[in-house]
């Protein structure tokens, strides 16, 4: 998808339950999965491919150092009202999810949600993540093979990271709470901690 087709979704983005986070049920799943997943607070997370910033806001609230990059400026937009509005500062950029406008050995956390399926070449998208990374920093990717037939698998995205990596453990996010309703394809979080 090209920065205009995301700037048209930027206004009812958050629409889908899992992506404004709006129902206090779906937002407290998430705090649930992905707090114990993160070092300890401040730590500094760049989350790739932000949209709307509402796991971006959620990790500030939580009192992480958050750095957002999203390609569309309308989502940015949204971003920034948001992280207002909850009162946490997010800095948040313009940039391509794959080639981020990141320094090398600066994160403790890249956590990326929803992208790597749909980028032109998800293993130089994971070798430029990675390097992101402080030494013992965690990736933590949030994907899924989708009832329309697209997206990444699991078993696809553990081999992508662990060409890279040393370890990767993947957890099925089958829990209704995660997305607003029950879901019948394949959901996943990817965490690889080395």
């Amino acid at each position: 998808m090209t920065q205009a087709d995301w700037d048209d979704q930027a206004a009812t983005f958050d629409d889908q339950p899992d992506h404004g986070l709006r129902d206090p049920r779906v937002r407290a799943a998430w705090a649930e999965l992905l707090l114990p997943l993160l070092p300890p607070a401040p730590a500094a997370v760049a989350d790739l491919g932000c949209g709307t910033g509402s796991l971006a806001v959620l990790l500030a609230e939580a009192g992480y150092a958050v750095f957002g990059v999203d390609l569309s400026p309308r989502m940015l937009d949204v971003a920034g009202k948001k992280a207002e509005a909850a009162g946490v500062g997010v800095e948040l950029r313009r940039g391509d999810a794959a080639d981020p406008p990141c320094a090398p050995s600066t994160y403790d956390v890249v956590l990326v949600r929803h992208v790597l399926w749909a980028l032109p070449d998800p293993a130089a998208a994971v070798d430029t993540w990675v390097r992101l990374l402080k030494p013992g920093g965690r990736l933590v990717l949030v994907e899924g093979r989708w009832f329309t037939g697209a997206g990444i698998s699991a078993g696809e995205c553990e081999r992508l990271v662990l060409a890279r990596r040393d370890e990767a453990t993947v957890t099925l996010l089958d829990d209704p709470a995660l997305w607003g309703s029950p879901i019948e394809d394949e959901r996943y979080v990817l965490v690889s901690r080395s």
